[in-house]
């Protein structure tokens, strides 16, 4: 039986495997079925986190990470978890590496599985992904001051990102399928007060267009008279909805693990408590999370320094 298991091999899980592992707990596994690195390793350039002054791509970026967060002891099994249970007060590790499932057992566990926006599979999307095709308006926005972007979407998130990008670009054009928008009216008002947003509703983009550089226009149709029109932007930011990682937490009986909101993301209180004692979740799995590096990490670093309390308090060490 290992002290703590991680799941999930992104920047938020090798963070916590490198906190624990330096906090003092002696087994720690992190489960992950490829190379670690996460969804971070897709991005093109990476400039907003700190201490770090040159622009890298994502894979450039994790590459010193493993060394780092594996110097103190931490340990992978490349293997892809299935479930994790709870037996009284032993975690059950359920992975498989391609041989037929396997259980490891785990006095503490630590959830980074993360998430993944939702894909809009609008023709052109696959080919112009991270070439003009954003899901993260804090993450690119600077790259187009002083131009039009457009966003896609019609909830809470894409209003709010509009409004944001609306610091860096000279116009933001927000494309809708409908004239009615799912967002807190108080939002949308605060949008539509913005001379600096256009609203295209209700339109859908029926395809996106670019060259070896990337996006340069998009192709939107008006839904109720069908007419077609070219939008001249170098970059649709998509909000299409968002989904969490949580498969794992899915017991055999069709209720999860431990509490999650209705959007399927783990509840925890300020110190990455589940409601199951020595389970934690941090990183993008969790309710409220901002989406970015540097948040996952102050999370996970808060969760092993707890998960490292919880051994401690219960004799698990």
């Amino acid at each position: 039986m290992v002290d703590l298991a991680i799941i999930g091999g992104g920047p938020a899980g090798l963070s916590a495997g490198l906190y624990a592992t330096r906090g003092g707990i002696k087994e720690v596994l992190l489960f992950e079925k490829g190379m670690p690195g996460g969804q971070i390793t897709g991005s093109s350039e990476i400039e907003n986190y700190p201490g770090i002054k040159e622009i890298k791509s994502g894979i450039d970026f994790m590459e010193p990470w493993q060394e780092q967060c594996f110097r103190f002891g931490l340990k992978q099994v490349m293997s892809e978890v299935v479930r994790v249970e709870k037996i009284n007060d032993t975690f059950k590790i359920i992975h498989d590496q391609g041989k037929g499932e396997e259980i490891t057992e785990a006095k503490s566990v630590i959830i980074t599985t993360g998430g993944r926006p939702k894909k809009s599979n609008i023709k052109g999307e696959k080919e112009f992904w991270g070439k003009g095709v954003s899901t993260c308006a804090t993450c690119d926005a600077f790259f187009y001051k002083n131009k039009e972007v457009a966003v896609l979407g019609g909830g809470d998130t894409a209003i709010e990102e509009a409004i944001y990008l609306t610091k860096f670009a000279s116009k933001v054009h927000l494309i809708h399928r409908r004239d009615s928008f799912r967002a807190a009216p108080i939002t949308v008002e605060h949008a539509k007060s913005n001379d600096k947003i256009n609203f295209l509703t209700p339109y859908v983009v029926e395809e996106i267009c670019g060259d070896d550089a990337g996006v340069t226009n998009l192709n939107i149709k008006h839904v109720d008279s069908g007419d077609s029109k070219k939008l001249e932007v170098p970059v649709i930011f998509q909000f299409v909805g968002y989904e969490v990682n949580n498969q794992i937490l899915l017991q055999s009986n069709g209720s999860y693990l431990c509490d999650v909101n209705e959007y399927g993301s783990v509840i925890v209180d300020l110190k990455m408590h589940t409601n199951i004692k020595g389970l934690f979740a941090a990183g993008d799995i969790r309710v409220d999370a901002p989406k970015q590096v540097v948040c996952a990490d102050g999370d996970v670093a808060q969760a092993a320094l707890e998960a490292i309390a919880y051994l401690e308090s219960h004799g698990k060490q």
